[in-house]
Formats: C-alpha cells, structure tokens, sequence
C-alpha cells in the first residue's frame, strides 16, 4: 500500500515547469482498497489543449496492475479513446500477464483514502446499443434493462418484459426503481447507455450505485455504450 501512496503523490507532477494535477473523482465507499504490483497512467484536464484532455502513460509496464487516473472534470467523449487505447495497448502487449488488471483511482470519501474501481473486462462501444446487440444476440437469454443516463438527474429505465417498461428517475432514487420493476424470478441484465458529455465524476458514481444492485439473477453487462 506504501507504494500506491508514493506513486499517488505523483499525481501532481512537473512537466516543463507547469505544475499538472488530477482531481480525482470521488467515491462513497469501494470494495477496493488496496493494489500491488502497479504503474501508471494519468489524464489530465488541459483547457491549453484543443480537446482539453491530455494523457501521460510513459511509465506503464504491461505485466503490472494499471491504476489509471482520470481527472473528474473531463467528459466520457474526451476520456474514453483514451481508455480505449490504454486497453488496447495491455492486450497486444508482447508481455503479458494474466492476472494483472486495470483499475480507475478515486478518492474514497468515507475513509479518507484512495478506493477503485475495476474495469479491465469492460467493453466501451461508441454505438447504439440497440444496433451492437442486434448484430450480436440472435436468442436473448436474459431480460435486459438499459440505464439510459442524460444527466444524474435525467436518467431513464427501459426494457421489455411482457410489455415495455419506461420510467424516469434519477441517481438517488435508481436502485429504488429497479428493485421495484425487477422481479425475483426474473434473469435480468442491466445495460449501461452513457451520455457522452457526463463528467466522468458522474460515470463513477453511476458505476457505484449499480455496484450496489444485490440482487439475485441480476447481472452486470460488461458492454457500456456512449452516445
């Protein structure tokens, strides 16, 4: 853990002498705490840069475990081909290591420390989800619910049982819906379909709270769509 402290440190770093900080974005509670064997890669909130985003992976090695700090203020359309890449480069790495995985940093407000959050299986598409499970599911096993979220405060429950289901709600009140319109008996899959201009603070805590969906027959897609 010392190690993870030290190299966090570096999040503040000096880079032609102009000072670069990542603002982490925050997390209530991770499952999460602790990660050996890391490196390292930083995006950075640049509003000098076209794009405003700006992204330092010189010291990543492929067998170790990535923590990969995303500042909080940019959005999923800035950061995910970042991600993207970053996954691209692990896999068609000539070293590999099976175990290591890929985690985004944040700071876990009710300890006081850092917390993570695992993505390393995580599928990002940059189309409907519609077209992409069209294309792909020729039987559908498992009934599927799409979170279609706008903004924290905009976010739509859609999907289909004996009849369409559509219910508006927001961040502190998802769970709650859900649980309402699921029922036991039913296997449900719950897809995540992401407005592209969400602060990427906002994706972190959606993938928080649908962490804390404990239900049974209940799974997590690991197929997230930006639109």
């Amino acid at each position: 853990m010392k190690y993870i402290l030290l190299l966090l440190v570096a999040l503040l770093l000096l880079s032609c002498g102009k000072e670069k900080v990542v603002l982490l974005p925050e997390i209530s509670h991770s499952e999460i705490t602790e990660i050996n064997d890391v490196s390292a890669a930083y995006l950075f909130y640049d509003e000098t840069q076209k794009d405003s985003v700006e992204l330092n992976r010189k010291n990543l090695i492929s067998t170790t475990n990535w923590l990969v700090n995303v500042d909080k203020r940019l959005t999923l359309k800035q950061v995910i081909p970042h991600i993207k890449f970053l996954q691209d480069k692990k896999k068609n790495a000539g070293h590999k290591n099976e175990n290591a995985k890929n985690y985004f940093t944040c700071n876990d407000t009710s300890r006081g420390n850092l917390g993570f959050v695992e993505f390393t299986d995580v599928d990002y598409h940059q189309e409907p989800a519609g077209e992409y499970f069209s294309k792909t599911s020729s039987i559908l096993k498992n009934i599927r619910f799409s979170i279609i979220t706008y903004s924290l405060e905009n976010i739509e429950i859609m999907g289909f049982t004996d009849y369409l289901i559509s219910k508006k709600t927001n961040l502190p009140d998802l769970i709650f819906q859900l649980k309402k319109l699921i029922n036991p008996d039913m296997k449900v899959e719950i897809v995540l379909n992401l407005n592209e201009i969400l602060k990427f603070q906002d994706y972190i805590s959606l993938k928080s709270s649908i962490s804390k969906l404990d239900l049974q027959n209940v799974i997590i897609s690991n197929h997230e769509f930006i639109f």
